[in-house]
């Protein structure tokens, strides 16, 4: 620690951490089964940013590089407790089962903490998933109803389970699109669309009205408008809970993160990027509704722009034709397969191309993300922060950012934002790589 800089005052990790999903099909499923799978000593927690990644502290000559959950007070695995929401009554080894990610030998090893966990209905309505016909779910007068439902699901949960906190995490399905509206515009609006069933109001949107409410954490990871509106965020605020989001960054999305970086930094140009990805799972069949595709289009299409800034660089990014699809294939599962046709172009403007194809598994790269956003937005909220936590950009598609900002979609300037973050709230000083204290300059 440096003597200009103090560390927050975080509360320390005291107790058990409610983790509440929304949604129990296959990436909930997945994440519960690996949590067992790891405090049983079965696996290691691959791809966790907080369980197996290391942050650099001071200078390089120091060699002092911690790993990330001892340098933070965060909660421990053993500490964590379960729930979750669905739409469909299967506990959740019927439902992994279901899903079809795990094998044999490892969903029968974690099927006796898989059955443990027993949705509670869920808020649905087939208006905003319409590839979807769940009975299991809760019945009100209005939606301000539904969201108070929710709120006594938390409290309950968190009474009976004896967690000193709780955070949220939505892993359900992509809702249609919808832009902001009137009724997203205030929470006074907003409170009013919930009493009056406004129609624009979106089952994501009460979950997190009903986090909020409570002063909980919320991450959304799912690419639906849900808590990115004004009004959700103006509330975040006012009960002091962090927020973050949205669509968890895996597959076809994070290598482009990877790729377009480099060829941006390389001065590479791109004529165009043709993306497309066949899965079988429910995000394939949802997705198979145009409305839903619409938004995770949205979220997709917005990754290029940013990175690469064609305002700024019209020479190489002037003029790129970018497409995306995703295409319903039940026999893959949740094996997705991604493919990418990259056109790009250097010296004198001769052409080039890279082809990408990433057969990847979807549950199973958004399992950590998941425990790393629950942790980490516990964190926060043990450090006092409140609204959108920009610097776990890292983790989303899309990310959320304050009015007036653009996202930064750049995995490594992500990386480097959350880790100098981490620094900030320990009271290290942030790593920017300039080098020159090691020279005669």
């Amino acid at each position: 620690m440096t003597q200009n800089q103090k560390p927050y005052v975080i509360k320390p990790a005291e107790g058990k951490l409610g983790i509440m999903l929304v949604g129990l099909g296959a990436i909930s499923t997945t994440f519960i089964a690996g949590i067992d799978a790891i405090r049983s000593g079965r696996t290691k927690p691959y791809g966790s940013l907080t369980q197996m990644g290391t942050i650099r502290l001071g200078k390089r000559t120091e060699y002092n590089i911690p790993k990330v959950c001892n340098f933070l007070p965060l909660a421990k695995l053993e500490d964590i407790e379960i729930a979750a929401w669905d739409i469909f009554e299967d506990d959740a080894y019927v439902a992994a089962k279901k899903a079809g990610v795990l094998d044999y030998q490892d969903l029968e090893a974690a099927r006796p903490a898989l059955e443990k966990i027993v949705p509670l209905r869920g808020v649905f309505d087939r208006e905003w998933v319409k590839k979807l016909d769940g009975k299991y779910i809760k019945n009100g007068r209005t939606k301000m109803d539904l969201a108070n439902q929710v709120m006594e699901d938390i409290k309950t949960f968190q009474k009976n389970s004896g967690c000193s906190r709780v955070v949220m995490v939505w892993c359900a399905s992509t809702e249609v699109f919808t832009p902001i509206e009137e009724v997203h515009k205030s929470v006074k609006n907003f409170e009013k669309g919930l009493e009056s069933n406004d129609p624009k109001i979106a089952p994501s949107m009460i979950y997190a009205y009903a986090a909020i409410k409570l002063g909980i954490p919320f991450a959304n990871g799912a690419p639906n408008l849900s808590v990115d509106t004004p009004a959700l965020q103006e509330l975040a605020n006012e009960y002091r809970a962090p927020i973050c989001g949205k669509d968890f960054k895996t597959g076809q999305t994070l290598m482009k993160t990877i790729l377009a970086p480099g060829l941006r930094s390389r001065l590479l140009g791109l004529s165009g990027w043709f993306s497309t990805n066949i899965l079988g799972n429910r995000d394939g069949e949802v997705l198979d509704d145009p409305g839903s595709f619409k938004t995770k289009e949205e979220s997709k299409l917005s990754v290029l722009d940013t990175i690469l800034q064609p305002e700024i660089n019209p020479d190489l990014y002037g003029n790129v034709h970018h497409k995306v699809r995703i295409n319903y294939y039940p026999p893959r599962g949740d094996a997705k397969e991604g493919w990418d046709n990259i056109d790009i172009f250097g010296w004198m403007g001769y052409p080039m191309q890279i082809k990408v194809d990433f057969l990847c598994r979807d549950s199973i790269l958004a399992a950590p993300l998941v425990l790393d956003l629950a942790l980490f937005i516990d964190l926060a909220k043990r450090a006092e922060l409140r609204g959108i936590q920009e610097w776990l950009s890292f983790y989303f598609k899309s990310p959320m950012v304050g009015e007036g900002l653009y996202p930064e979609h750049n995995l490594f300037i992500q990386e480097m934002k959350l880790k100098n973050t981490l620094r900030h709230l320990m009271g290290e000083e942030p790593i920017t790589h300039l080098g020159t204290e090691y020279y005669n300059i």
